[in-house]
This record gives structure tokens, C-alpha cells and sequence, in this order.
């Protein structure tokens, strides 16, 4: 089992690098993206609701909005029917970065798994899903 930590942290290490790098021309930071994936296909979410489709917690989703504001990738706006919410929303940049972003993972994903076959590629997304599901209950401490 160490050995299989041990792989996975190094996978997920050289994965990391290389998506942060391919998205930092864009002004985009690993994990916004993820923010910016749910926002591309419906813009104007409260935090709260982004929080809740992401399995994160909502102060998470609100420091790393003030850090995609900062950077100009989205904007925060009064709740037309709440004024306690905001919602947030893309910019043009926020937007404009979604089809080079998205190519690029594209191409870190065939690069990362050229070597697998079609049956390895679906049993390690299939495997990868069932460990993000049993880690989401909350891990050993111990």
C-alpha cells in the first residue's frame, strides 16, 4: 500500500505542475479552475451554491473568487433578489480563458495516459472516482 501512496502523490505532483503551468499564461491558478469549470457552464452562482457543486466549503470558494477578481477572471454582483448574496460572474478574460484551458488539459490528459489502454484509462478514471468517494466520507486520522 505505501507504494501505491507513494505513486499517487508523485502522479498527482507532476500532474499539478504541469496544469498550473499550462493554465498560468491565462492568469489562472490550479484549483480555480475548478471554480471557472462550473462558472463556464452557468455563470452567476453565490458562492455557497459553487461550494455546494464542488464538495467544497464556502469560505474556500469565497478566498479563491477575491483572488480570480483580483486577477480579473470574475466579478462579484449584488443578488438582484437577496442583497445579503452575491453572485459571481466571468469577465471577458474569465471566458476567453476556457477554450485554451481546456485544451490544454486536454492534451496533459493524452500525454499523462498515452501509455494506458482504452480499458486502463476507463479502470483508472472508474478506480480514481471510487477513491475520490471514499476519501469524501472523511479519512483515518490515524
Amino acid at each position: 500500500m505505501e507504494e501505491l501512496l507513494r505513486l499517487f502523490t508523485r502522479a498527482q505532483k507532476l500532474m499539478r505542475a504541469a496544469v498550473d503551468e499550462a493554465m498560468a499564461p491565462y492568469g489562472v491558478r490550479i484549483g480555480q479552475n475548478l471554480l471557472l469549470e462550473v462558472l463556464w457552464r452557468e455563470d452567476g452562482l453565490a458562492p455557497g451554491e459553487l461550494a455546494a457543486r464542488l464538495g467544497m466549503a464556502t469560505p474556500t470558494v469565497v478566498n479563491t473568487a477575491t483572488r480570480m477578481e483580483k486577477a480579473g477572471l470574475l466579478e462579484r454582483r449584488p443578488d438582484p433578489n437577496d442583497r445579503r448574496l452575491v453572485r459571481l460572474f466571468l469577465t471577458g478574460r474569465g471566458r476567453a480563458a476556457e477554450e485554451p484551458i481546456q485544451r490544454a488539459r486536454r492534451r496533459i490528459a493524452e500525454f499523462a495516459t498515452a501509455t494506458l489502454s482504452d480499458s486502463e484509462r476507463r479502470h483508472l478514471e472508474t478506480s480514481l472516482r471510487k477513491i475520490v468517494d471514499q476519501m469524501s466520507q472523511g479519512g483515518p486520522t490515524a
